[in-house]
């Protein structure tokens, strides 16, 4: 996988201009792959009468078929023998179902190489050490979801001093301690090293509203960070607009919006999109973004709404190569965003069922139900 490797080892991370020929050629290579050791695949893609020798052109890559992120939480779809996989990481999970996705040695290799430059261009790194705040879950031998070990490595940046966590084990099942969480927050302000926050951004909503009613407010040392990722997930009822949560987190804690990174993935799709200073997703060379219409699934022009199709051809294991998720949002161009990035920017607007849109993938849905 030769342009694979090369296409993540590109010295400029946005740098989606030059590596347009690249990138269809690792994806023709991850489609190659898939077609040829993955049956339910290949027939998913002879269903839409697809092969990867169609990939002659970039445009051809809106038409490969995608398949929607429910496939895989309905479907275990492999391309290798589990042996030669070396990590495993599920999704958070709907109703009891959760997506399952395997990662060899050399799709992880790929990724690493993507953290360390989205990581040294948004200055994530630091020899400092740094206390953690983990809005999120503690690691569990019976917890394998990737926003889990996402968030646990993100503790990684920089030497761990402390790690505390908002959600704990109790009684079997995870409970939050938003009480342990402000008693860090008020220790760790007292000393000299940073605090760093990395986890759902309702979690840490939460935590300041409570600091707030009990009229707690603390100066963090210089050079805490706030790293958010995860979305609002079941809490999405009582999201606040992103300038209220940077307020308070500069009223409460004197961390400034220029201190706050939001970041944003799926477990199906194990691209980092990070923020640049302006908050914005914009799209790195590892990826592409299509956005498409409700009813017609076709793309849609710049600045218009519709269902987002995340491609990355970054792992073999699986084939998450191209996937529709339920997410609604808009590509922008770049320079409307003014932090001097030309590629595109992703704005993620809502969220969709999949069970109130008839797609084309129904097809594929159709054949892994006789599976």
């Amino acid at each position: 996988m030769k342009n694979r490797s090369r296409l993540f080892g590109w010295k400029e991370p946005f740098d989606v201009a030059r590596t347009e020929g690249l990138f269809l050629e690792a994806v023709k290579e991850n489609c190659r792959f898939q077609y040829e050791h993955c049956e339910p695949y290949r027939k998913i893609l002879e269903h839409f009468q697809f092969s990867p020798e169609d990939l002659k052109e970039n445009k051809d890559i809106e038409r490969l078929p995608f398949l929607p992120t429910w496939v895989f939480k309905n479907h275990t779809l492999f391309s290798m023998p589990e042996r030669r996989m070396l990590i495993q990481a599920t999704s958070s999970g709907t109703k009891g179902k959760f997506s399952r996705i395997g990662f060899e040695f050399s799709g992880l290799w790929s990724g690493l190489r993507m953290v360390w430059k989205i990581g040294r261009w948004r200055r994530l790194f630091s020899f400092c050490p740094a206390h953690y705040i983990v809005l999120g879950y503690k690691p569990h031998k019976g917890n394998q979801t990737a926003v889990t070990k996402t968030a646990y490595g993100a503790t990684l940046f920089t030497p761990a001093l402390s790690r505390t966590f908002a959600l704990k084990i109790k009684n079997g099942s995870y409970e939050p301690d938003l009480d342990g969480v402000i008693s860090a927050i008020e220790k760790h302000s007292k000393g000299r090293f940073p605090v760093r926050f990395m986890g759902f951004p309702s979690y840490l909503y939460f935590v300041l509203r409570k600091m707030e009613e009990q009229k707690i407010r603390v100066k963090l040392p210089k050079g805490s960070k706030i790293l958010l990722g995860g979305g609002w997930k079941q809490f999405y009822t009582q999201q606040v607009d992103k300038q209220i949560l940077y307020q308070l987190a500069e009223q409460v804690l004197g961390v400034k919006e220029s201190e706050v990174i939001e970041f944003f993935g799926a477990v199906e799709h194990p691209i980092l999109y990070c923020d640049c200073p302006k908050h914005h997703f914009h799209v790195p060379v590892y990826s592409r973004v299509v956005i498409r219409d409700v009813d017609t699934l076709k793309p849609v022009k710049m600045g218009e709404v519709g269902l987002v199709n995340l491609i990355t051809p970054m792992t073999l294991a699986t084939p998450i190569l191209s996937i529709m998720t339920d997410d609604l949002g808009a590509l922008h161009e770049g320079n409307e965003c003014g932090c001097g990035i030309k590629s595109p920017y992703l704005e993620i607007i809502g969220r969709v069922g999949f069970q109130d849109i008839q797609t084309c993938a129904a097809g594929a849905a159709a054949y892994l139900n006789e599976k």
